[in-house]
């Protein structure tokens, strides 16, 4: 305070007061955040107790993040500290949203010893408008459907239930899987496999066949094969006969190994771990070892 009687203080007062450097208050003073009240007989600035108090909440909001502009808006009575705040929130949540998307895209890189072009693409990926990621799932699935109205309707509702919806806010895991899965679905090779896949449910299906036929088929498999699991029947055993006979009946052996082996592989189990995880869900079971029990038991008879 200045020994002048009139209870004014200089910057250098001020910075004393508040552990402010004197270089931050002249430049909020410069600004017009914090403008003196009065000059001295030498020309220096000088406040009073109101700028103390006005000092503190600029050096809060600042704290918290707010640009001079907003300040500046709260100090004219423009907007209120709570419409400064929630604006600010919703700004903060952009920018987490956005670190998140880097750093998952960042440790794939790390994990998987990408590319540049390899990094560039997962960056371009990872970032995709929720519309951009909708168009990606839904010319996938227009692909592996086309044409094909005799699918089991329980089938295309479940493969379009699954498909991969990222949240607003995702964790870096589901970036990740994310990432993976857009390169999965976009890959040729693995959508003509899904495309086969489904090939084979139509061709199994008439005007005359229920709906959910296929599932009870798939549900009936890893029921029987579970009890030759458990029961330590070998695939090439006597006894598997009994199994593949109550499974299939008189049915094609030969037809329904080759659609057993489309089903049991290995990106497309990938792929309903990664739909799961984008989903924010706890991957199904896989019944793998069922799958690869009947597989075997069905390529021990067909080849004879």
């Amino acid at each position: 305070m200045i020994d002048d009687g009139t209870g004014l203080f200089t910057i250098g007062d001020l910075a004393r007061a508040t552990g402010l450097t004197v270089r931050t208050i002249r430049y909020w003073s410069d600004e017009g955040v914090l403008p003196p009240v009065a000059r001295s007989a030498g020309g220096y600035r000088l406040y009073d107790a109101a700028s103390v108090a006005r000092l503190e909440l600029i050096r809060s909001l600042r704290e918290l993040g707010l640009g001079l502009a907003d300040v500046r808006g709260v100090l004219a009575g423009e907007r209120t500290v709570a419409e400064v705040a929630a604006a600010h929130v919703a700004a903060l949540d952009a920018q987490i949203r956005a670190l998140k998307v880097t750093r998952a895209v960042l440790s794939t890189v790390a994990r998987r010893g990408s590319s540049a072009e390899e990094m560039t693409l997962m960056n371009k990926l990872a970032r995709l408008s929720a519309a951009e990621r909708k168009r990606i799932i839904d010319d996938f699935m227009a692909e592996i459907f086309e044409g094909l109205d005799t699918v089991d309707p329980d089938i295309r509702k479940r493969l379009r239930f699954a498909a991969a919806n990222l949240p607003d806010d995702p964790t870096p895991e589901q970036v990740d899987a994310w990432v993976e899965l857009a390169e999965l679905i976009q890959d040729p090779d693995f959508r003509a496999h899904m495309r086969r896949m489904v090939e084979f449910n139509a061709a199994d299906r008439g005007p005359d066949v229920p709906a959910g036929t296929s599932l009870w088929f798939m549900s009936r498999l890893v029921q029987l094969a579970g009890q030759a699991l458990r029961q330590g029947i070998a695939p090439e055993a006597p006894e598997a006969e009994d199994v593949l006979r109550e499974l299939l009946g008189d049915g094609d052996r030969a037809a329904v190994l080759e659609r057993l082996t489309a089903v049991a592989n290995v990106r497309l189990a990938r792929y309903r771990e990664l739909t799961a995880v984008v989903n924010g869900l706890e991957p199904l079971p896989s019944p793998d070892e069922e799958f690869a029990w009947v597989v075997a038991a069905l390529r021990a008879r067909v080849a004879r």
